[in-house]
C-alpha cells in the first residue's frame, strides 16, 4: 500500500469515527447541535450518576481493588469543579435523593459494605440494609426511590470473593417506614438483574437484566456462560409488588452486553446505558421498546441521570473512568420527589 493510500485510509477511517460519534435520532428529544462534553476524567470506575438537592452532581468512583474503598465524587456545574465528597465510598455503585434530601447509595461486595446504605451530609457510609431473611446481600447494584418512599433496589453478584449467602440474585422493595423488605423477582424472572428504573405514573418498574456470566467469589464458574441480555418492564401493584407473569420483553440484546444503569424523562422514554462492544452509548426507547435516540459515549457507559432546575434537560453520564453531559430537549424526570400520580406529559 503506497503512502498516500495508507494516509487517505487512516483520514476516511478518523472521519467515520467522528461521524459515529455525533447523536443521532429523534428531534423531538435531540437538538441537532447536540453533543457529548466531557466533564472530568480522573476515575477508575465511574457510577451511579445522582442530581442532588443542593444542584450538584454525584457519582460514585469503584475501585476494582477490594482492599481499596472507593469514594463519591461531586460535580457543580456552576464551578465546573468536581471534588471527593466521600472518601470511603464502602463501594457504593448506584445513587439516588430521597424526598428528604438523604444520599442513598447501593454497597456492592469485592470489599465493600453490601448494603443498601445512607450517605450522611459529611459523606460517611452506614449500612441500612444488609440482610434478607437473615441473611447477607450479595452486592446492591442499583436503586431506585418510588414517590411513595418505597426503594427498589437490584442485587447481583458480579464482583467479589465474599461468602454468597443468598441462593439467588434477585430484585428487593425496601419501605423505610415499616422496615419491611421483600424479593420481588428472583432468577426465575430476572437471570441477573442490574439497572432499575420507575416510570413517571409509578406503574412500570424497568429492570435491565445483563447476565455476563462473572460472579466472582467461591462459586465463580471456572468458564462463565453469557446469558440474558434484556430490558424488561414490570407492571407494578398498588401495594409496589410487581405482576411478573406481564413480563414484557422491551430490548433483547442477543450475546452482546445490555444495559446497566437508566434514567427517564417526562414523556416516559428510556434512557439505558447500553454496553454492547458493537454499538455502545445511551440509548433512549419509548415505554414500548423502539429506538428515539442513540448517543455515542467515548467508552463503555454504566449510568445517566438529569440534572434539576436549570439543568433539567441535562442529561449527565458516567462512563469509563469519567463524567459527561448532553443538552436535550425534554425534562427529566425524578421519581424520588414527585408527586404520587403525577402525569406522564407537562
Amino acid at each position: 500500500m503506497s503512502s498516500l493510500v495508507r494516509v487517505c485510509a487512516l483520514l476516511f477511517s478518523a472521519v467515520c469515527c467522528l461521524r459515529a460519534a455525533v447523536p443521532s435520532g429523534s428531534e423531538r428529544i435531540l437538538p441537532a447541535s447536540a453533543r457529548l462534553e466531557e466533564l472530568w476524567n480522573e476515575g477508575e470506575f465511574t457510577e451511579g450518576v445522582a442530581a442532588g438537592p443542593d444542584g450538584r452532581i454525584y457519582f460514585s468512583d469503584i475501585s476494582r481493588s477490594p482492599d481499596k474503598p472507593g469514594q463519591i465524587l461531586r460535580f457543580d456545574p456552576k464551578t465546573r469543579r468536581t471534588t471527593v465528597f466521600s472518601g470511603n465510598s464502602r463501594k457504593s455503585n448506584g445513587l439516588m435523593f430521597d424526598r428528604a434530601g438523604r444520599l442513598i447509595a447501593c454497597c456492592g461486595s469485592n470489599g465493600g459494605a453490601m448494603a443498601l446504605c445512607i450517605v450522611s451530609a459529611s459523606g460517611d457510609v452506614k449500612p441500612w440494609v444488609s440482610k434478607f431473611q437473615g441473611r447477607r446481600l450479595l452486592s446492591p447494584n442499583d436503586l431506585v426511590i418510588a414517590p411513595d418512599g418505597g426503594i427498589y433496589f437490584s442485587d447481583p453478584r458480579y464482583i467479589g470473593s465474599e461468602p454468597e449467602e443468598q441462593g439467588e440474585m434477585g430484585v428487593y422493595r425496601f419501605d423505610p417506614e415499616s422496615g419491611k423488605l421483600i424479593r420481588l423477582l428472583g432468577a426465575d424472572e430476572i437471570e441477573k438483574p442490574n439497572g432499575v428504573h420507575l416510570s413517571p405514573d409509578a406503574k412500570t418498574l424497568y429492570v435491565a437484566e445483563t447476565n455476563n456470566g462473572s460472579r466472582g467469589g467461591p462459586n465463580a464458574p471456572a468458564d462463565p456462560q453469557i446469558g440474558r441480555m434484556t430490558l424488561n418492564a414490570f407492571p407494578l401493584l398498588k401495594d409496589g409488588r410487581v405482576d411478573a407473569r406481564k413480563k414484557r420483553v422491551l430490548a433483547d440484546f442477543g450475546k452482546e452486553t445490555g444495559t446497566d444503569g437508566m434514567a427517564i424523562d417526562v414523556e416516559g422514554n428510556i434512557y439505558a446505558a447500553v454496553r454492547s462492544q458493537s454499538r455502545f452509548g445511551i440509548v433512549v426507547f419509548s415505554p414500548a421498546g423502539k429506538e428515539l435516540v442513540h448517543i455515542p459515549t467515548p467508552t463503555l457507559p454504566t449510568n445517566c441521570t438529569f440534572g434539576l432546575g436549570s439543568e433539567s434537560d441535562t442529561l449527565y453520564v458516567t462512563a469509563g473512568g469519567g463524567l459527561f453531559r448532553i443538552r436535550l430537549k425534554l425534562d427529566g424526570h425524578h421519581p424520588s420527589t414527585a408527586k404520587p400520580g403525577t402525569p406522564i406529559h407537562k
